[in-house]
């Protein structure tokens, strides 16, 4: 089982965010540092694989209406793959 925590305090902007998941979550060269490219690698992880979110809040302060829409992105690939994704209710 792998378990991978992200920090949503480290995705300052739309760059940072896709730098910071692309490296955390070791996505391929190609992909393509946008919420489709996100969704469409999010559904290769294996499906052992479980994501906890921390800091949410921080991801939707500093992106607006993009940080709901990568949460979003987060909480479909989950429910269309064997991706298992918590938000960590305690951050």
């Amino acid at each position: 089982m792998q378990i991978i925590t992200l920090d949503g305090a480290r995705m300052t902007d739309r760059d940072e965010a896709h730098r910071y998941l692309a490296e955390t979550l070791r996505l391929p060269a190609y992909y393509g540092h946008n919420l489709d490219a996100l969704y469409d690698c999010l559904q290769t992880l294996g499906p052992d694989t479980i994501l906890i979110l921390r800091h949410p809040d921080a991801i939707c302060d500093a992106l607006g209406e993009y940080g709901d829409g990568l949460l979003r992105v987060f909480s479909d690939a989950a429910a269309n793959s064997s991706l298992r994704f918590f938000i960590d209710p305690a951050l």
